[in-house]
């Protein structure tokens, strides 16, 4: 059974349709990318399950058959479950955070409210007083203004980001299955913040954000999460994973730790995966390979965990 929108058909659709190789593995999904000017790829399977000695086997069956170098696997299994990893070495560079904040929708408003850091349920007020409208939108004119939002956004705090084409074909395929969705906060008009949410199975999550820098004081982020929790709760949902946190000691320092702060105001529950692991198929190569990602990764200092490869 899928667990995780990365493993449904609709996010294979989206990949193939970007002309990524996509693979079937019995009931699971990986891709295969190829390396620019050279016959070799690289696998990666998010979000799938806890790996076993078979599942290993085939992949590497499979991976010799693509020319791959490694595969990377993500698995969508929580650190509390225990899982023999065979075969598989820590990555060099996890796609995915190792945790993420997941809020319990089954409780109800007032216990959410009453859990809340004071200042996130007072920054709630604030939007309130200045009549922010959320709504969920997926109209062509909100989804614009989405693409709009994403690209102030990216520029703003200059990470790494998919371009316009990504949205747009993933929005259109995921949208269409029934999985995406698209919220606006609005103020006096203007959209000020724009949210690609998922849904499947009984858990909603957040893996698209964008906002304005005007009118900050609004406070229209911190309605669009609360609003969307309280749509999600009436949809019978019981888990909203907010897509990401940095872990039990956070660095303030970090450029992730204001929007890791934003999230836990909402006081979710801090959920550790196992983490990201490497199946090694060609050594050699393998042992260049992390070395250019390395310098690589090290020139772009400072890029957001989204890669080429999700």
């Amino acid at each position: 059974m899928m667990t995780h929108p990365l493993q449904t058909q609709a996010w294979g659709d989206f990949r193939r349709a970007m002309g990524i190789d996509v693979e079937r593995l019995g009931d699971w999904y990986l891709t295969f990318h190829r390396i620019p000017y050279t016959p070799w790829t690289i696998g990666y399977f998010p979000k799938g399950p806890a790996p076993t000695q078979k599942m290993t086997d085939e992949l590497l069956a499979l991976g010799k058959q693509k020319n791959a170098i490694f595969i990377q696997l993500e698995p969508n299994v929580t650190s509390n479950l225990r899982s023999t990893i065979y075969d598989l070495h820590p990555s060099h560079h996890p796609l995915f955070t190792k945790y993420t904040f997941v809020l319990d929708l089954t409780k109800s408003e007032d216990e959410l409210l009453a859990a809340m850091h004071p200042k996130t349920r007072y920054n709630i007020k604030v939007a309130q007083k200045h009549n922010v409208i959320v709504a969920e939108d997926n109209s062509p004119a909100a989804f614009k203004e989405y693409l709009r939002l994403t690209q102030e956004t990216t520029s703003r705090q200059g990470f790494y980001a998919h371009n316009k084409t990504y949205h747009k074909t993933m929005w259109e395929i995921m949208h269409k299955s029934g999985i995406a969705h698209l919220f606006t906060a609005t103020y006096e008009g203007e959209v000020l913040s724009a949210w690609i949410v998922f849904v499947w199975g009984d858990t909603i999550y957040y893996p698209y954000g964008s906002s304005s820098r005007d009118h900050r004081e609004v406070m229209a982020p911190t309605l669009l999460l609360w609003k969307i929790a309280t749509w999600a709760k009436q949809k019978g949902l019981k888990h909203f994973d907010l897509w990401g946190a940095m872990g039990p000691n956070p660095d303030p320092s970090d450029p992730w730790y204001g929007f890791h702060r934003f999230k836990q105001g909402f006081n979710p529950r801090l959920v550790e995966f196992i983490g990201s692991y490497d199946l090694i198929i060609n050594k050699p190569l393998y042992f260049l390979y992390t070395i250019t990602d390395r310098i690589r990764w090290g020139i772009l200092h400072g890029v957001s965990t989204i890669s080429h490869l999700r």
